[in-house]
């Protein structure tokens, strides 16, 4: 075959169409190459190189170092509180109908008595061990972790677990101790100063949140406020809230400050989830337990003083009406008597402000300053009555709960609320209608034996005219030395009570 043929033949043609598309890929993989390698430079040129400022790493190294020698060494003092409470249910009995329907009377036809069945519920807590007595190992938790429990378990870090026993508790506090003996050893937490923390200090929660899975956790945090009040039903505490993740099974472990001291035991959250942790967890402050460590280590029970006196917050139309408007106190609304305060001087109507010249700010700090003294200790209780200031000196005795709750002695046992526009208007009264409405009357209390009930307008004491608040609690403590009774008006008529002879 000539040249012209070979050059005119379908394969030649073939091969120069596929060499001309060997040759026009690679002209344009060149050409994007070309036009893409100087816009990566560019970038590359434009992006500058981030270095971390070597004083600010020291800084973030060392506040990591920090806490991880805080978790080292307060972590070994906390343990895990597990509980089982025990309670036993009568079996579901089957006599009467529709049994006795169907296959009559069953024995002697009497009631036959059905065996009862064992429950047991488990409990999850934390707690911290501060105290040792050779083999034996005191740990402060919360009391809320324990109370009813038949049985309590202790398991420390290293895995180990001891069969532990109830020392003492304080409901009102919500604190506990357990103790569990062993040869090995264990640290003991250093307790710190928990009136030396502030709002915005770090705070440091250590415990068992949320089962097993997550025990010996630690969370930070900072300190959002101190002085909290109002906490669960009956506690007496002003406790330290903090940020740090708190949650069920956290509950009497430690809150710990950057040296490590325990400044706190956790013990409940504010949640609207369910109980989950929203940033607000509240802890009572260690200095509230130290004296009750002791107490449950000598005697396995608290002695706290009692005063005698039944406090009430005023709002502000209250503290207006008393001539108080500003002040900070609380309000001994009833008082006992034959009580340490009654004894002293206090009357109800007085709005204590100092207990030895440390400020009151309400009624809690008030119920746990006067817990805190022992029986037979003196002091002296600063009161604002009829607008001046005055001092009692009270001798405090010790409180139990059955005189705490021995209503035939609460004086006078009764709240009034003074008739404005506003009370009137909600209570559907004339706009003329006197006197101060009773808004309670507590049983067995003089004012209900008596015979004052809800709704009554009170118009007198003792045949003195009373006509605001001010004007009640001054009647009352000046006229009542011997016996009490009111003047009060019921479905529009008026009447006189009973007389109550003191």
């Amino acid at each position: 075959m000539n040249l012209s043929q070979k050059l005119s033949s379908k394969k030649f043609f073939i091969f120069n169409l596929v060499l001309i598309g060997v040759i026009f890929g690679f002209s344009l993989a060149f050409l994007s190459f070309s036009c893409s390698t100087p816009r990566a430079k560019a970038q590359a040129q434009e992006t500058p190189t981030v270095v971390i400022p070597q004083d600010a790493l020291a800084i973030a190294e060392g506040l990591q170092t920090a806490f991880r020698s805080v978790s080292d060494k307060v972590l070994p003092s906390v343990v895990e509180i597990k509980t089982i409470t025990v309670s036993r249910r009568q079996a579901q009995n089957f006599n009467g109908i529709p049994w006795e329907f169907f296959f009559g009377p069953r024995g002697n036809g009497q009631e036959n008595s059905q065996p009862e069945r064992e429950q047991r519920s488990q409990g999850l807590g934390s707690g911290i061990i501060v105290r040792q007595n050779k083999d034996l190992y005191y740990v402060l938790t919360n009391n809320h972790v324990v109370d009813g429990a038949n049985e309590i378990q202790i398991a420390t870090k290293d895995g180990k677990e001891y069969t532990a026993e109830l020392v003492g508790k304080d409901s009102r506090r919500d604190l506990a101790m357990v103790s569990f003996k062993t040869s090995d050893f264990f640290p003991l937490a250093v307790l710190g100063n928990s009136d030396d923390v502030k709002v915005g200090d770090w705070a440091i929660a250590m415990g068992n949140p949320l089962g097993e899975q997550f025990s010996f956790s630690v969370t930070m945090g900072i300190v959002s406020a101190v002085g909290r009040t109002n906490g669960p039903a009956g506690n007496i505490n002003d406790f330290i809230q903090t940020d740090a993740p708190i949650n069920q099974g956290n509950s009497g472990g430690p809150l710990v400050n950057i040296r490590g001291e325990v400044v706190g035991i956790n013990t409940w959250i504010a949640s609207n989830n369910g109980g989950g942790s929203v940033g607000l967890g509240f802890a009572i402050p260690i200095n509230n337990s130290k004296r009750t460590i002791d107490e449950f280590i000598n005697s396995g029970s608290t002695n706290d003083g009692w005063l005698g006196v039944s406090l009430i917050d005023p709002d502000k139309d209250l503290l207006s009406a008393l001539g108080i408007e500003g002040k900070r106190g609380a309000l001994a609304s009833q008082v006992f008597l034959g009580s340490p305060a009654d004894k002293g001087g206090i009357r109800a109507g007085d709005f204590i402000t100092h207990v030895d010249k440390k400020e009151v700010r309400s009624s809690t700090p008030l119920t746990q300053m006067v817990g805190d003294l022992r029986p037979g200790d003196k002091a002296v209780f600063t009161v604002i009555r009829d607008g001046a200031s005055r001092d009692f000196e009270v001798k405090i005795e010790a409180r139990t709960d059955e005189v705490a709750a021995e209503n035939k002695k609460l004086w006078p046992g009764l709240f009034v609320v003074s008739l404005t526009d506003a009370v009137r208007t909600s209570l559907q009264l004339d706009k003329d209608a006197q006197g101060l409405y009773v808004a309670q009357v507590i049983p067995e209390t003089p004012a209900a034996i008596i015979g004052l009930q809800r709704g009554d307008r009170i118009t007198a004491i003792n045949e003195t005219p009373v006509k605001d608040i001010a004007s009640f609690y001054k009647a009352l403590r000046e006229k009542t030395d011997k016996e009490l009774w009111f003047t009060f008006i019921r479905n529009e008529t008026t009447l006189d009570s009973l007389k109550f002879k003191r």
